[in-house]
């Protein structure tokens, strides 16, 4: 899993997280959420802050 797999990463952090508000979670959680994510394989320094808003927006979508 890549940094531009935003659909796939909101999906696991929704299952993972279920009872977390993503839009609470600032981005550098963000940025540690994913890089644990099981599969994730990307340079973990290869982010930036459009990604991660981009993550916690599709993260968000998925809880309501």
């Amino acid at each position: 899993m890549q940094w531009t797999d935003i659909q796939q990463i909101a999906a696991r952090l929704a299952a993972q997280h279920p009872d977390r508000k993503p839009l609470a979670v600032e981005f550098p959680e963000v940025r540690d959420l994913v890089t644990g994510l099981e599969g994730f394989s990307d340079d973990p320094a290869r982010y930036n802050v459009r990604i991660l808003e981009s993550i916690q927006l599709a993260w968000c979508d998925r809880t309501e």
